[in-house]
């Protein structure tokens, strides 16, 4: 995965790759030295990720690890699958863990093939409490992992687009 670019060059979507597909409880994260996917955690039971969960080819965030994204697809994709996805947002947020704390951005965006999500173009035509929901889901989340996470402001594509620009690795 490491020659993959963050952007298709044909139609400027964002490939994202898919670790933890909608409705797991288990969250997978891919291990580039193996370049397998690993178990990472698992969610209690009732909780499980709202929308397919996974990261951007080709970046590098504050964390170390490649930019997150929450992609909405009408179903589950396969972990590992690529996914063309239209950029939607940004939520931008802080993450505390073992006293440090470090910007953990969670970028959404929508599967450019989806039929239910075909018309959304931006976090502002998606239901407030789906949004709220899904800030909820992060928050909590964390939470279990001994993390804090918070939430600090939400921003439009072009600024989710800039954080992609701003965190390209030279592949």
């Amino acid at each position: 995965m490491k020659d993959i670019q963050p952007f298709d060059p044909q139609t400027g979507h964002v490939q994202a790759i898919v670790e933890t597909p909608k409705g797991r409880r288990n969250k997978y994260t891919y291990d580039e030295e193996k370049q397998l996917f690993v178990l990472k955690s698992l969610l209690p039971a009732g909780m499980v990720f709202p929308f397919d969960f996974g990261f951007i080819p080709g970046t590098k965030a504050e964390d170390g690890d490649p930019l997150d994204i929450l992609v909405l697809i009408d179903e589950p994709a396969t972990q590992g699958t690529l996914v063309s996805t239209r950029l939607l947002a940004v939520i931008e947020a802080e993450q505390t863990e073992d006293g440090k704390t470090n910007r953990n951005d969670r970028l959404i965006g929508a599967a450019a093939m989806s039929h239910e999500y075909r018309s959304v173009q931006s976090l502002d035509q998606l239901s407030p409490d789906l949004v709220e929901e899904i800030e909820h889901f992060f928050v909590s989340y964390n939470e279990l992992a001994g993390k804090k996470f918070r939430p600090v402001g939400r921003a439009g594509p072009d600024r989710a687009r800039q954080l992609i620009e701003e965190a390209r690795r030279p592949l």
